[in-house]
């Protein structure tokens, strides 16, 4: 391997920090995966501590088995999950996992995410659709993502979980991930005002969503 990857394993570190400052990697939840070459990716570790989190710790696994190269930690729960992902978009080498709040929010519906803005469904496709529940972690959860991939779909929902998306890079994936939250946002308004107009919260998630709107999904 070349020299550990180390470069790529920083820049895993990077996006982490990144991603942990805007509230998607909430505590120990979420993780990140890079694909590195056509045999091998790096990927977070289990549990781990974002901001305490270096290079030398994130794990380095084959693509095909799984198996652990290098990394002084052990890798996340989800790595097969990202394998996956990673197995079906090779033009698109970064794969997250976010438990950001408002697209998580989205996955308790259990409906897909439908995308408006002609950026996002170049970007992500026509909408993010949604992996049926099963623990985090396992096989299930695997093989449910596995069916429900569609070609030209890059970010899925995981039904009361979170959201998984794939990317050209980490920091291309840093950005996606912030438009889905935008557009979470605006879905959960006009689902509000259109199906309880009325309602007595509705004053209280207008006003805890309208600041994401209010920000660039850049």
């Amino acid at each position: 391997m070349s020299s550990s990857f180390l470069a790529e394993r920083q820049a895993v570190v990077d996006v982490c920090l990144r991603l942990a400052d805007a509230g998607y990697l909430a505590g120990t939840g979420g993780n990140v995966a890079l694909r590195v070459d056509a045999e091998h990716f790096a990927v977070t570790p289990s549990a781990a501590d974002y901001y305490a989190t270096t290079p030398a710790q994130i794990a380095v696994l084959r693509l095909d088995t799984l198996a652990q190269v290098a990394g002084e930690l052990p890798p996340s729960v989800e790595s097969g999950l990202h394998a996956t992902l990673l197995r079906a978009r090779p033009a698109r080498p970064a794969s997250v996992h976010t438990h950001q709040p408002i697209a998580s929010a989205v996955a308790l519906t259990g409906r897909a995410l439908p995308l408006r803005a002609a950026a996002d469904m170049a970007d992500l496709g026509p909408s993010v659709e949604v992996v049926p529940y099963a623990p985090s972690g396992t096989g299930l959860l695997v093989r449910a993502l596995r069916r429900r991939l569609r070609p030209g779909c890059h970010a899925y929902l995981l039904r009361n979980h979170g959201l998984v998306c794939s990317a050209a890079s980490l920091a291309d994936a840093a950005r996606l991930l912030g438009r889905i939250e935008t557009a979470a946002a605006a879905w959960l308004l006009e689902q509000g005002r259109t199906n309880a107009p009325q309602g007595p919260l509705r004053p209280f998630v207008e006003a805890a969503l309208a600041p994401r709107l209010a920000t660039s999904p850049d």
